[in-house]
């Protein structure tokens, strides 16, 4: 029978209370804060994260996962019996950490050819950021928990990545100009006109999907594109930062317009925040 362990990247932004409920092992990235470092996702709730981030004389930065860190995790699981270790990881367009994975495997059999037929590790890059891929980490491990066996995990948690998206706005666009990961909004003009990108990302890269000008009419389009786009009887989820007021009001909007509560209302990380800001709303559905 499989004995599975899921893993993923702290930009996965899995809330604590559901990664120790279902037994995942997050990996955090360090995030580096004028001479201290941090382990993102477990040295600071986001809350406390965005006043530090706000009140940083430069904005922090933070590090690729090392082969390193993946061959320990792999030696680790295998050691303690796993059949199947599964690990989702961040973007491979926007961090070098997906093929530090992929290095890691190759390295870790080469080490141990024996393992090879009793210990399987299987690598899903997920193309894209945050609880876009961490709410499908969540969902293999409960299907999992429930009896599933490896493959058909693999198979749900890649088609989930295959076909989700990922909207959002980042309302302050100094942080995501700067860290310029997220080049699309590098690249746009119209802050002084009072205009908002409505963004995504598409095969790992990021897209501007409109401008709206105005937080009403902005929160108005991102619920009819979650509206226009859902794939009907699939949850969605509501991503937030520090704008409490735009949360709230796209949460009620969701409320109302697609008939349903959000599966799952969470604060992106310190990873997320420091590239996109910790200003923003967004919405995640699978279409």
């Amino acid at each position: 029978m499989a004995h599975i362990k899921f893993t993923t990247d702290s930009a996965s932004d899995i809330p604590p209370a559901m990664r120790e409920e279902l037994g995942i092992q997050v990996l955090p990235f360090p995030i580096a804060m004028e001479d201290q470092e941090y382990q993102d996702g477990f040295d600071f709730t986001p809350e406390e994260f965005y006043d530090m981030l706000l009140s940083a004389p430069k904005i922090p930065t933070h590090a690729q996962l090392n082969p390193y860190v993946f061959t320990e995790m792999f030696e680790q699981a295998w050691q303690e019996g796993f059949t199947d270790l599964i690990h989702t990881s961040i973007n491979s367009k926007g961090s070098a950490t997906c093929a530090n994975a992929y290095q890691a495997r190759d390295d870790f059999y080469k080490d141990h050819p024996e393992a090879a037929d009793s210990f399987h590790i299987h690598i899903i890059d997920a193309l894209n950021y945050t609880m876009g891929y961490g709410w499908a980490v969540v969902q293999g491990a409960k299907m999992a928990a429930q009896g599933a066996g490896a493959q058909e995990t693999v198979d749900f948690i890649q088609d989930w990545v295959d076909h989700v998206r990922v909207i959002f706005s980042p309302l302050d666009l100094r942080f995501a100009k700067k860290s310029g990961r997220v080049s699309a909004a590098a690249a746009f003009v119209g802050e002084a006109l009072g205009l908002k990108p409505v963004m995504t990302f598409s095969d790992g890269e990021s897209k501007i999907l409109s401008k709206i000008r105005g937080e009403k009419a902005l929160v108005a389009k991102l619920v009819e594109m979650c509206k226009n786009e859902r794939r009907p009887g699939t949850p969605y989820l509501l991503i937030q930062g520090n704008n409490h007021e735009q949360s709230d009001k796209l949460r009620e909007a969701c409320r109302q317009e697609l008939g349903e509560e959000a599966a799952l209302a969470y604060c992106i990380g310190g990873v997320i925040a420091i590239n996109a800001g910790p200003n923003l709303i967004g919405v995640i559905y699978r279409v």
